[in-house]
C-alpha cells in the first residue's frame, strides 16, 4: 500500500514538473513570436520595396528610350496620295532624322512635329490640310522615334535640335521664302516647338495643340497613361530613375518659362477640357504667360490632341486663317 502510494505520488510530481516545463516552453515560444513576426514582416517589406524599385527602374527605361516604328510608316504618306519627297535632316549633334517634305506652292512652309511615342505619320491629316492651301509641309520623326537616329527621349529638351535641323533644311529650299516659316505641333511636339520658337527667330508663327505647361505637371498622369501603373508609389520613383538615366530633370522642360520670348511673333494654342493626359489648365497658363499676339482655343468637350479630328472644319479654318495672316500677310 505504501509502495503504491509512493509511486502514485512520484508520478504526480513528474506530471507536475512536465506541465511546468510545457508551460515554460510555451511561454518562451510565445515570447519569441513578436520578434519572429517583425523579422518576417521586415523581409516582406524589403522584398516588396525591391520589386517596386525594379518595376520603377524598368518602366523608366521604357519611357525614355525609343520604341520600334509603327508598321507601315514608310509607306503612310504614299498610301494617302501625298505629293512628297523623302528627305533626311541632320542635327547639330550628328543624328539623322527621317522626313517627308511636301513642296510649297505659296512660298511658305510649316514644320509639323508629332507627339511622344508617335511618328511623322501622326501629322498626315494636318499636312494634307495645309497642302490644300498651298503650304509646304516638313514632317519628320523626332530623335528616338520612327526611323530617325537616337535612343534617348528628353520630352522636348534635346528635341529642340531636331527643330533646328528642320529650319536649316527649309532655308535651303528654293520654294520657301525664309521669312515665311511656321510651325505646328501636337503634345510633346508642341512643347518642343514652343522651346525652339523662343530660341530661333526663323519661326514666324506657331500653332500648338495640347502642349503641357511644364513636364513636372504631367508626370503622374503620364505614368498612368503610358505604363498602366498607379501614380503612387510609382510616379516619383519612375521620375527618380528616369532623371538619372537620361541626365536631365523634369524641371528643365517647362515651356511656360520660355513662351513669352516668342513675342512679337504670334502663338495659337489649343486645349481640350476633357484632356486626361495633361492638366486642363495647361493651355490657359501658357496663354497667360505668352506675349501678344496670341490666341487660345479651349473646347471643354475635347480630349488630348483631338481638335483636327473632332472639329476638323473649324480646325482647318482657324489654322489656315492664322498662318495666312502671319505668314502670307492676308487679313492683317
Amino acid at each position: 500500500m505504501d509502495l503504491r502510494r509512493s509511486q502514485t505520488h512520484q508520478n504526480a510530481r513528474w506530471k507536475s514538473v512536465g506541465l511546468r516545463l510545457q508551460r515554460r516552453d510555451l511561454l518562451f515560444a510565445m515570447s519569441r513570436w513578436p520578434k519572429l513576426f517583425s523579422i518576417v514582416l521586415l523581409a516582406l517589406i524589403t522584398l516588396g520595396a525591391g520589386v517596386i524599385l525594379q518595376i520603377s527602374s524598368q518602366n523608366a527605361d521604357l519611357l525614355i528610350h525609343r520604341i520600334p516604328p509603327p508598321e507601315g510608316l514608310k509607306d503612310a504618306a504614299a498610301t494617302v496620295g501625298l505629293d512628297y519627297e523623302d528627305v533626311a535632316l541632320t542635327t547639330g549633334d550628328g543624328l539623322r532624322l527621317a522626313a517627308w517634305y511636301i513642296p510649297s506652292q505659296n512660298g511658305a512652309a510649316i514644320i509639323a512635329q508629332h507627339g511622344y511615342h508617335a511618328s511623322r505619320d501622326e501629322m498626315i491629316n494636318e499636312a494634307q490640310m495645309l497642302a490644300r492651301h498651298g503650304y509646304g509641309v516638313l514632317m519628320f520623326d523626332a530623335r528616338a522615334h520612327g526611323y530617325s537616329d537616337g535612343d534617348l527621349i528628353t520630352f522636348g529638351l534635346k528635341e529642340i535640335a531636331d527643330t533646328r535641323a528642320a529650319i536649316d533644311y527649309l532655308l535651303t529650299r528654293p520654294d520657301v521664302d525664309a521669312g515665311r516659316i511656321g510651325a505646328l505641333g501636337n503634345s510633346q511636339g508642341a512643347v518642343t516647338l514652343i522651346l525652339a520658337t523662343a530660341q530661333y527667330p526663323e519661326i514666324k508663327a506657331l500653332v500648338g495643340d495640347s502642349p503641357y505647361a511644364a513636364l513636372q505637371d504631367e508626370i503622374a498622369t503620364g505614368v498612368k497613361a503610358f505604363t498602366g501603373l498607379s501614380p503612387f508609389p510609382f510616379a516619383p520613383l519612375i521620375q527618380f530613375f528616369a532623371e538619372r538615366k537620361a541626365g536631365f530633370t523634369a524641371d528643365s522642360v517647362a515651356p511656360i518659362h520660355h513662351i513669352a520670348q516668342i513675342a512679337p511673333r504670334p502663338v495659337f494654342l489649343m486645349q481640350g477640357g476633357a484632356d486626361s493626359l495633361i492638366p486642363i489648365d495647361s493651355g490657359r497658363r501658357l496663354y497667360d504667360a505668352a506675349g501678344e499676339p496670341k490666341a487660345l482655343w479651349f473646347d471643354p468637350a475635347l480630349g488630348h490632341v483631338q481638335f483636327d479630328t473632332a472639329r476638323a472644319d473649324e480646325y482647318e479654318r482657324r489654322v489656315v486663317e492664322f498662318f495666312n495672316a502671319y505668314l502670307l500677310g492676308e487679313g492683317e
